[in-house]
């Protein structure tokens, strides 16, 4: 029936303006603490002595375990509450203080397959939440929470890149401290959802097509956004640059690409999902065929302007991935985001072979060309009508 569809939606419960921020600030930590790998990676292949296959099988690593998220979501909608977004910050939280201690490849594979899974946790509960402490405006709200994850993003590389330079990897426990010293205010603010133990059953059928674009686009984008941040920071330091000013290149990447995050979702509000989807992929593009012919003080406005065509069709495919499987929101999240975001990683030891045999300037071609291929599942991307 019509009315047991549109209860799967994640219900406004109230107003919530504590609520929002606490998840705001929460998904800041919890993507700081998920994506410094970038920062430091030049200094564990020169600790550790990898090729550069086994850098980038590094974050593959760290992202593989993202692909659990529509697991996650599902166990999120069912179980209701918060426990999953406080929980997950602290097992990733835990995963980067083990880093100060080991020096050994395994292990810390271990540990970034661990941190991948702290995130995965949070991620699709989180992103239901966002949903239920506004009653309209859905797109700016959602682009307002992923600039939160964004700048944690963009801040972590910088920020972990700076303690190793200056006091080396034994501090890196220093990361977790934000999340220490706020999470019992979290804890309090946080909103809560219902449990929903026996929700309308998922329509797979209805949802192939739609569903299987999502996960091409998101996947592709993945392994693009994925394949700039593990080679722009090595491209640096194999031209002298230093430790510091290479993480420096992500951030930069990643920060700007707020902007994108923010104008999309009052543009997709306005004028539909498809405007922003097309837009920012062609642009995307464009910048990716022009990136290996960047030098010196044009390569920083250029990393800019890509982080604002790649991240602006974040919020649109979150909200898609929540409308194509409206039965269960929290596992459509997971889907765009964490099912995408797991077959970006898996692409990313292979992107990595490619960029050591061709250079890293040409492997940016290679990532143009991956850009280009989302274009084609744009069409199959939308939600079909719900049965009445």
């Amino acid at each position: 029936m019509k009315t047991e569809a549109l209860s799967a939606l994640p219900r406004p419960t109230v107003e919530s303006p504590q609520g929002f921020w606490a998840l705001t600030w929460v998904h800041l930590l919890n993507d700081g603490l998920a994506n410094y790998l970038p920062g430091i990676l030049p200094f564990l292949g020169a600790v550790l002595h990898l090729p550069l296959p086994s850098i980038a099988g590094l974050m593959s690593i760290l992202l593989f375990g993202q692909m659990l998220q529509p697991v996650s979501g599902i166990v999120a909608d069912r179980l209701g509450g918060r426990s999953l977004a406080i929980w997950g910050p602290v097992l990733t939280a835990l995963a980067v203080v083990g880093v100060s201690v080991t020096r050994h490849y395994w292990m810390l594979a271990v540990l970034f397959l661990i941190t991948g899974i702290g995130t995965t946790i949070f991620h699709p509960q989180a992103l239901t939440m966002i949903r239920s402490v506004s009653q309209k405006g859905h797109g700016v709200t959602m682009s307002l929470f992923l600039i939160g994850g964004e700048v944690g993003r963009a801040l972590g590389p910088v920020a972990a890149g700076w303690i190793v330079a200056r006091e080396g990897l034994g501090s890196m426990w220093l990361m977790a401290l934000p999340l220490a010293l706020t999470w019992p205010w979290l804890a309090r603010r946080l909103p809560r959802l219902e449990a929903k133990p026996r929700g309308p059953a998922v329509r797979w059928a209805q949802h192939l097509r739609p569903g299987i674009a999502l996960i091409v686009f998101s996947g592709l984008r993945a392994a693009v956004i994925y394949g700039l941040s593990t080679f722009l920071p090595l491209l640096w330091r194999q031209t002298g640059g230093s430790l510091v000013v290479a993480a420096s290149l992500v951030t930069t990447f990643i920060g700007i690409g707020v902007a994108g995050n923010l104008g999309a979702g009052a543009v997709a509000d306005r004028y539909g999902k498809a405007v922003v989807l097309w837009g920012s992929t062609l642009l995307s593009v464009v910048l990716l065929i022009f990136l290996p012919m960047a030098r010196g003080v044009w390569l920083w406005p250029l990393v800019a302007a890509l982080g604002i065509a790649l991240f602006a069709s974040l919020p649109v495919t979150m909200i898609l991935g929540q409308d194509i499987f409206y039965e269960n929101p929290a596992m459509g999240s997971g889907v765009a985001l964490g099912l995408g975001n797991g077959l970006g990683a898996l692409l990313l030891p292979v992107l990595g072979a490619i960029s050591a045999h061709v250079g890293i300037l040409s492997g940016f071609w290679v990532l143009a060309g991956l850009m280009g291929l989302t274009l084609g599942a744009i069409p199959f991307m939308r939600a079909k009508p719900r049965p009445i």
